[in-house]
Formats: structure tokens, C-alpha cells, sequence
């Protein structure tokens, strides 16, 4: 099967090398790359905080105080793609307790690229957006680094890292622990705190629904979060190396506020073994091999609520596990000026999950998801040319996949992805970018078939694939005073997979197939830009707006807004270099009012806000750097995310009457780096 779709693709690829010769430019107008994420990521180890702070297309979905999630242009969960060093990791929870970019710490990162839009045929599902994680790599130099940091609430960190090696070997070892006590929001309330407000204005006080904090674990941590990065790379032969990986993460005890269950820990590994061969000949510039398999043990529960007392002692689990095994080739050739791609790709992601009472399996063996085994066989080509003043980048990718369960139907998808990203260079300083893609994502298993604990099928099995045809245009200009980047794009989504709301209104027992296709369209623009007003003071800033709506609204329901679809919102900082590698910098984030929401399904409008930040970040010495900074100053209160009932989140019923997270209050932190 995948010898049958290479052919076209080979001949796709042949017949475009008969063009001009011209030398070939890096085309990277539709993505934004991060780099010294470690360095610059100080306030905690989680990455969706940093994204979110850096990049105008992406937004934090709060969750709790650690392994938080992301939208990247109003979109998460499976229609964004999450590549760590070329391996996957499926988070385990239903409930998104544990999303894919939480299993990697910042402090084991290099660089992030996130990618915007359907441009990336390298990977499985990356429907509308990506990022692509880089982390640390083994240097032959002796090195090594201690980082410690401490901030508000008891927060702590402590991470150290090790590299070293010879012209055989090359190693690497990073391992870090970090914990923190309930964060405390700009009213003062911890999450225990925030949870028993609700409780109290929602007459859940006492009921079998009690959401609050038992008194044995109500000043307990928010969570305790500790990771192992190992690495190994060995040339075996010139331009050829061997590279061995293993990342190891575990957090216990974390708290999800506005959920009905904690997680009792979620535990992850990521094992990767990659060959990889440079320069084979003048032509054959590169050929990379390599196999992952990564698995997430995560038990999720009522242990630490008073609902758990209040139905006489019963606790209540869902315990689920994934696992993803992969394997990747992807060659890269340079021909007359042209640098081509081919690849293929297969991976299977399995997905189980069983409800417990007081330890014993529920009724019998209640699943929550069965057995469910997603298989997928691609082979993708992407190739970039210059033409004079004109970058142009091609990429096509087709999908083979076929989902089981043990208690449902099989569903088998095929589609094809392509895109054309074209930059035209008006000058030196000036260019205009457009880009044209289409992708596809298939359902997961959850959407599929999960049930709740009722045993109501909540999932939709016959569910088809989600299209997302898009186009992007853009214009940047690069000065040696300034900078300025403006993105807008377009995307039209068939048969998107959307959460309807129970129409009785009672989110402990939603519909059967609550997961329904639709058609919509998503709308935006993002701008960057940098002033340097001076050799030693630079002005930042970011915008993005997005629009969102369904073509007709759901059966039963009349908002035709897209949930997700945060409002306008920004951020400008102001920076001084004042010494060597020494800056200050003050920053403003915003946003607008929360206005436009999809109420039936369980949005509210939300007020806006605005906070300030600080940050001094000093070098003492080749060393040693420490940083300090206070986060949201003025203690507001605020919220970043909206309640969309895509999540089970506390409720006492109605569309406007869930609990929303409130951000963190004041938060002062410090951050001290020592390098050997």
C-alpha cells in the first residue's frame, strides 16, 4: 500500500525538478521558533506558561498549577500535533489532565517551533498547528550546569545536568524536581479556597457532588513534579551516529481544581533509538532512521474530596493508560538546487481505561475506553526552491489509519495532505509570504468510543475525520531600528469534531454521542514587532485576534460561536540590556472581554484584564546568572481559560453555573544558575 501512494508522490516530486537552477533560502514564514527555552522558562517547569508568554497564536488552557494545555489558534487536544526529538506521547486522561506537552520540562529544552496553520507533513494530525520540541543534546565538551529556584507559595526547584564525552561518545544526563504549594489567586484564595466558594454558592455543600477538599488534604501541595532526561550519541563510523534516548517523568498528588478528580500520579516514558547518516554523497545528503515507543500510567480519583466521604466512603477511579510506538525514515537529497524530503512514517497509539470503587473494578469491569488501538501508515515528500526572489516550499503527505476497540465499531480513514508556502522578497528588508495547505486528523479514541461511569456511551463511533483547508498571508520587515511581522489567515474546517452539551443540562449525565462533525470557519491575524530604540533598549510586542463560527448551530441550540476562541489580547515589554548579558524588563499582558462564547455549550463570559510583570535577569560572572521577577504585581484576578464542556469540569448544573480557575495572584520568584 505504501509502495502504491510513493509513486505518485516520487513523480510529483521528479516533474517539479525541471526548473531554473537558483541557490536554496530556509523558508520559516509560517512558524516561530523559541530558543533557550531552559533559560528563559524560569518560573516554572511548564511549558504551555512559557509558550503562551511567547508566542501570539497560543493560549493557555488552565488546568492546574503544573501540565497545563495549549490552543494554538483556537485549537488543542488532537488537532495539534506535540514532537519531542521526532518521538509521540499521547496523554492519558480523558479529561486532559496530562496533554502531551506536559511530559517535557523546560528545563530540558533548546528550542520550540510552533508551527501555524496545516504546514507540516512530517507528522500524524497536525491539523491546524504543531510544535516541535527540541531538547538538550550531548556535547563532547565537559560541562554542567546547576539550576535552583524558589517563588511564592513554596515553590521550589532544583535541576542539574551533565554533558560530556569523546569523539566515540557523547552523554548527557539532566534530572530535576520542583513542588509548590496551592497557588493563592489576586483575591487570595488558594484552590482548596476557590473550590469551596463555588461549592458554597452552588448549593454542593454536603451532596454527594462535593467538590471540596477533605480537612486531611486540604492544605496539601498543588503537586510534586520530578524528571530524568538521559541521552547517548556514538559515531560509529564517519558522518554516522547512534543516538539513545530516555526521558522519565513523574508527578504525584496534583490537584485539578475545577475537576471532579486529582491526579493521583501520572507517570511517563519516552524511549527513542535514532541512526542517522550525513554527506552519503553529493546528492544523498541524509538518511535518518528511528523507533520510539513511549507509554503514561495515570490514575485520576475522588481520594482527596469530600464527595468521596459524603457517598459513604466510596472512592471513585478512572484509571486509564496509553502507550505510542513509532517508527520513522525520512531521507533528505540536494538535486540541481532543489533539497527534497521523502519519508514514511507508522505508528500505533493504544488507549485503556477501567472505573474503580473503594479499589475494586466497577460493575464487573466497567471500561472507560476499551482497548483502543489507533494504527497509522503514511508517507509524506516536501520540497523547497528558490527562483530569484521567490521561495517556494512544497509538501504532501497521505494518511492510512484504522482505529479498533473491543467494544465497538473499527473505522478506517485515508486522506491526503498537501501545502505550497511561497515567499517573494521585495528587498533585503522586506518580503510577503502566502501560504495554501490542507490536513486531516482522525478522531481519537475518546471522541470514538469513551463512557462515562454511568456506562453511557459519551463518544460518537462513527465520527469522520476532520479537513482543515486553509490559507495564510502575511508581510515582514526587518530593519536594523525595528522589526514587524503581521500574519492573517483563513481556515475553513469539514466535518470538525465538536463536544454538544447534554440538553438536559446536567454534565454528570451528557448525552449518548456527544461528539458531533460539523463545518466552520476560523478567522485571525497575529503581528510581532521589536523596536530598538537604542543599543540598550528594545520595545516588544504581540497582538492576535480570532474569530470563530459554526456554519449552522447544533441540533437544539442557536450560538453559532465556535468555543475556544479566545478574544483580542497582547502583551508589550519593554526591555534594558544594562550590562553584558544583564537585562531589566517590564511587561504588560491584556486582554479584551470574553464576549463572543458558545453558551450552550457551557462558555461565560469573561471580563478582561491586564497585568503587569517584572523581570531582572543579572550576570554575575561567565558562572553564575540570577534572575528575579514578580509576576502580575497588582494581584488581579483574572481568568485566562473559558469553561467549554469539551472538559468535565465541578457543575451544578446550567450553561453559565461552572467553576472557572482563577490565575495565580502575585507571584515573586527567584532563579539561580550555576555553569562548570
Amino acid at each position: 500500500m505504501l509502495l502504491k501512494k510513493m509513486i505518485p508522490l516520487s513523480l510529483f516530486t521528479v516533474a517539479l525538478l525541471n526548473a531554473a537552477e537558483a541557490e536554496l533560502s530556509t523558508i520559516n514564514v509560517e512558524s516561530t521558533v523559541i530558543t533557550e527555552v531552559s533559560q528563559n522558562a524560569q518560573i516554572s517547569a511548564d511549558l504551555a506558561q512559557a509558550l503562551s508568554s511567547s508566542v501570539p497564536s497560543i493560549d493557555m488552557n488552565r488546568r492546574s498549577g503544573i501540565a497545563n494545555d495549549i490552543y494554538i489558534r483556537g485549537q488543542k487536544r488532537d488537532n495539534i500535533s506535540v514532537d519531542v526529538d521526532g518521538t509521540k506521547i499521547q496523554g492519558a486522561c480523558i479529561n486532559r489532565m496530562d496533554p502531551p506537552i506536559s511530559h517535557i520540562l523546560t528545563n530540558q529544552i533548546n528550542e520550540v517551533e510552533v508551527i501555524e496553520g496545516p504546514y507540516d507533513v512530517e507528522n500524524f494530525g497536525t491539523l491546524s498547528g504543531g510544535v516541535k520540541i527540541t531538547t538538550k543534546k550531548p556535547t563532547k565538551d565537559l560541562n554542567a550546569e546547576i539550576n535552583l529556584g524558589y517563588g511564592s507559595w513554596s515553590y521550589k526547584k532544583a535541576g542539574i545536568s551533565f554533558s560530556g564525552g569523546t569523539d566515540l561518545i557523547r552523554l548527557l544526563v539532566s534530572a530535576s524536581y520542583e513542588t509548590s504549594e496551592q497557588y493563592e489567586d489576586g483575591n487570595g484564595d488558594t484552590i482548596a479556597q476557590q473550590i469551596d466558594n463555588y461549592a458554597t454558592t452552588s448549593n454542593l455543600v454536603g451532596t454527594t457532588k462535593d467538590p471540596r477538599l477533605q480537612p486531611a488534604y486540604y492544605d496539601m501541595d498543588a503537586y510534586t513534579k520530578k524528571s530524568v532526561m538521559t541521552k547517548a550519541f556514538i559515531t560509529t563510523a564517519k558522518d554516522q551516529e547512534l543516538r539513545l534516548s530516555y526521558t522519565a517523568n513523574r508527578s504525584d498528588d496534583v490537584i485539578y481544581g475545577n475537576s471532579k478528580m486529582d491526579a493521583l500520579y501520572d507517570d511517563s516514558n519516552i524511549y527513542s533509538v535514532e541512526y542517522n547518516i550525513d554527506n552519503i554523497n553529493n546528492v544523498y545528503k541524509n538518511i535518518n532512521l528511528q523507533y520510539y515507543y513511549s507509554d503514561v500510567d495515570h490514575p485520576m480519583g475522588t481520594d482527596y474530596r469530600m464527595s468521596s466521604i459524603n457517598t459513604g466512603g466510596a472512592v471513585f477511579r478512572n484509571w486509564l493508560t496509553t502507550s505510542m510506538e513509532g517508527v520513522k525514515i525520512k531521507s533528505t537529497f540536494d538535486i540541481n538546487s532543489y533539497k527534497i524530503l521523502l519519508g514514511l512514517d507508522t505508528s500505533k497509539k493504544t488507549w485503556d481505561g477501567m472505573y474503580y470503587k473503594n479499589g475494586v473494578a466497577l460493575m464487573g469491569g466497567r471500561k472507560s475506553i476499551d482497548n483502543a488501538e489507533t494504527k497509522n501508515n503514511a508517507v509524506f515528500a516536501k520540497l523547497e526552491k528558490t527562483f530569484g526572489s521567490l521561495n517556494v516550499s512544497v509538501g504532501a503527505r497521505y494518511d492510512s489509519t484504522d482505529i479498533d476497540n473491543d467494544s465497538y465499531q473499527s473505522n478506517n480513514y485515508s486522506a491526503i495532505s498537501a501545502n505550497i508556502l511561497t515567499t517573494y522578497n521585495l528587498d533585503e528588508k522586506n518580503k510577503l509570504f502566502l501560504g495554501v495547505g490542507q490536513a486531516s486528523r482522525v478522531p481519537d479514541a475518546r471522541e470514538l468510543y469513551f463512557l462515562n461511569s454511568m456506562g453511557k456511551l459519551v463518544g460518537t463511533p462513527n465520527l469522520e475525520q476532520t479537513k482543515n483547508s486553509e490559507i495564510d498571508l502575511g508581510y515582514e520587515a526587518s530593519y536594523d531600528s525595528f522589526n514587524f511581522k503581521i500574519k492573517g489567515f483563513y481556515s475553513i474546517l469539514d466535518d470538525y469534531i465538536y463536544y454538544q452539551k447534554d440538553a438536559d443540562n446536567n454534565p454528570t449525565t451528557p448525552d449518548t454521542n456527544a461528539f458531533k462533525n460539523i463545518d466552520a470557519t476560523i478567522y485571525g491575524t497575529e503581528i510581532t514587532a521589536s523596536y530598538y530604540a537604542s543599543d540598550d533598549i528594545t520595545i516588544d510586542a504581540g497582538l492576535s485576534y480570532k474569530n470563530g463560527e459554526k456554519d449552522e448551530a447544533l441540533a437544539g441550540q442557536t450560538d453559532k460561536d465556535l468555543a475556544d476562541i479566545t478574544p483580542l489580547r497582547g502583551n508589550l515589554a519593554l526591555n534594558y540590556d544594562y550590562a553584558p548579558q544583564s537585562a531589566a524588563t517590564v511587561e504588560v499582558q491584556a486582554s479584551d472581554k470574553w464576549t463572543d462564547i458558545d453558551s450552550d455549550n457551557g462558555e461565560q463570559e469573561l471580563d478582561s484584564w491586564a497585568v503587569l510583570n517584572l523581570k531582572l535577569k543579572h550576570h554575575i560572572n561567565k558562572n553564575t546568572d540570577i534572575t528575579f521577577g514578580v509576576n502580575n504585581l497588582f494581584d488581579e484576578t483574572y481568568a485566562v481559560n473559558n469553561t467549554y464542556a469539551d472538559l468535565v469540569l465541578i457543575s451544578a448544573g446550567g450553561s453559565s453555573n461552572v467553576m472557572l480557575m482563577n490565575e495565580p495572584g502575585r507571584y515573586i520568584y527567584t532563579n539561580l544558575t550555576f555553569r562548570f
